[in-house]
């Protein structure tokens, strides 16, 4: 076969391919196209305008937001990160969703030290230098509190996926293994548990069995290449993978090794979900198999009319990685397999994508994802009828938006 004679059939086969999803009129005589633009005329700004890089003035609107009537304080509160403005699986820094007890601590790294001690034969203080002088890890992981999607356990709530499913991220870490650092003081037989404490003002502590410490924790000085942001627990965090976030303590600051979990000499009740019966779960730590299509959703509606559009989500599960998700145009009666694309890491999220010719009806859209245990998202109906709805956490149901004939999307239920 002639090289020249394939190469041309393989670019008019593209060009066909291309006209035939888009199915738009020609833009020849677009005054966008057939115009100089003050851009094509002006300097832009010099190297030294923006020593830190800034997105662009006309990406203003993909920020974190919160929701003013869900806490009666902004010190201790929630943000969450805008999902659907985002694409791939990496969080930008400056996007990740915040959950605070006590606000932002201000922590100078000098002054900063992280302590082991408790059940050790060696208890140590570290600092940053020190820590940062052990053998570095680079992990990619999602991180979800607990209460994400908590307040649709009763039914259709906020609408918009960056608040029923934004608090969650996922960036890469650096670090070191908590294994590596525990090591280094002396575990002894006895210490079943971990203890890690953050320095701000909430002195916010959680239980961690050994077995998940010495697993794949870490301590994190990092995040997507740079130290990691004042709201994520700069100059150290506890990274979990997999399991709750409440449990990836900020501004780390010591780690006690003991033979029983805290909550239980405080006689507290973290790591339960109330169930119907008045009963409770109990170490209820992994995050489940989950999914939410980001477009369209109600923050980002069909504008483009009737034709090709390209359905797009996440998927991830504290148990592994994603091992297919499916998705549904009418409510869950028919399902059809998505793409996945892109890395495929454990405890990570996933993106997948489904195209499809809308002709410009009403659509109800759901994804339901399946992890590499076999696990698969449960329809809200069934998570309740097990789990109730007098918990608001760990809600891991099929979500489910509507698109009206005019393209506007809307958070509701259905199964």
């Amino acid at each position: 076969m002639d090289d020249t004679l394939s190469r041309r059939s393989l670019i008019t086969g593209a060009a066909a391919t291309a006209g035939s999803l888009l199915a738009s009129p020609s833009r020849a005589s677009d005054p966008a196209i057939t115009e100089i633009q003050p851009w094509n005329q002006e300097l832009g700004s010099p190297v030294d305008a923006a020593p830190y890089g800034m997105p662009s003035q006309h990406e203003a609107d993909t920020v974190r937001r919160n929701v003013e009537w869900l806490t009666a304080d902004t010190t201790s509160s929630i943000n969450f990160t805008p999902l659907h403005r985002l694409e791939g699986i990496i969080t930008p820094n400056g996007l990740c969703f915040e959950r605070h007890h006590s606000g932002v601590a201000d922590v100078d790294p000098a002054k900063h030290r992280l302590m082991v001690n408790g059940l050790v034969d060696k208890p140590l203080v570290f600092t940053m230098e020190d820590l940062q002088r052990f053998p570095r890890e680079n992990k990619i992981y999602f991180l979800e509190c607990a209460a994400n999607s908590g307040m649709e356990w009763r039914g259709a709530q906020l609408n918009g996926c960056q608040f029923t499913h934004g608090m969650v991220h996922c960036v890469m870490y650096t670090g070191v293994s908590l294994r590596t650092v525990l090591a280094e003081a002396g575990v002894k037989a006895t210490g079943k548990w971990v203890m890690p404490e953050g320095a701000d003002a909430a002195a916010m502590t959680r239980s961690i069995p050994m077995e998940k410490a010495l697993d794949d924790c870490m301590i994190a000085f990092a995040m997507n290449g740079e130290a990691l942001r004042p709201e994520q627990g700069y100059p150290l965090r506890l990274v979990v993978p997999g399991w709750e976030g409440n449990m990836w303590v900020k501004w780390l600051r010591r780690l006690e090794v003991g033979d029983m979990p805290w909550h239980h000499r405080e006689e507290t009740s973290k790591y339960t979900d109330l169930m119907a019966d008045g009963k409770a779960r109990r170490f209820t730590w992994e995050m489940d198999v989950k999914s939410v299509i980001t477009n369209p959703s109600p923050q980002a509606p069909v504008t483009h009319g009737k034709g090709h559009t390209v359905l797009s989500g996440l998927a991830w599960s504290g148990r592994g990685t994603i091992k297919r998700v499916d998705v549904s145009t009418d409510g869950g009666r028919n399902w059809v397999t998505a793409r996945l694309d892109g890395p495929s890491h454990g405890k990570a999220l996933h993106r997948f994508y489904h195209e499809f010719d809308w002709d410009g009806g009403e659509l109800l859209l759901q994804s339901r994802a399946i992890d590499s245990d076999g696990n698969v998202q449960p329809t809200k109906d069934a998570l309740r009828a097990v789990r109730g709805t007098e918990s608001i956490y760990h809600n891991n149901g099929i979500q489910t938006w509507h698109v009206r004939r005019g393209g506007e999307v809307e958070n509701v239920e259905v199964g």
